[in-house]
């Protein structure tokens, strides 16, 4: 299909309706993929960049479960150089984590802060990441729902 001029000054407007009728789940296993190429297929998910009507400041109402968390890969020597930094608005106290202290302590949260970093900087960024759901197994609390597998 080519676009004309008359085409490309048209907005594209879908109603909130139909939005709330394209609701979907997607599963995606986490087990022996890397820490990116699954932050990257979330975010795809969540920001809804897979579907035509793709718009920014449109909120998808999409849902992402993530499940086998604990059992992503990670390349190279990441483990001792990717470091997470906390600070506590006091003189001095910046506190530093590598991946691998994170991993030990909560799997998720190192899933749930490389989403959140590739997530624009904007006011949907905190809905989007309600939306997210982690795993560290198979649980069966969602397996009433038709989930799409990624």
């Amino acid at each position: 299909m080519e676009f004309t001029k008359n085409d490309l000054n048209k907005t594209l407007w879908v109603k909130p309706e139909i939005l709330e009728k394209k609701r979907n789940w997607y599963k995606i296993d986490a087990e022996w993929k890397t820490l990116w190429k699954i932050a990257t297929d979330i975010t795809v998910r969540l920001m809804w960049k897979h579907k035509a009507y793709y718009n920014e400041f449109w909120d998808c109402w999409d849902f992402v479960v993530v499940s086998n968390v604990d059992k992503f890969v990670v390349s190279w020597n990441k483990l001792q150089q990717k470091n997470y930094y906390r600070y506590s608005w006091h003189k001095w106290h910046v506190k530093q984590k590598t991946l691998e202290e994170l991993l030990i302590k909560s799997p998720e949260k190192a899933i749930w802060f490389a989403v959140r970093w590739m997530l624009p900087k904007n006011k949907l960024r905190d809905r989007r990441m309600k939306r997210l759901k982690l795993f560290t197994k198979e649980s069966d609390k969602y397996n009433n729902l038709n989930l799409q597998t990624i």
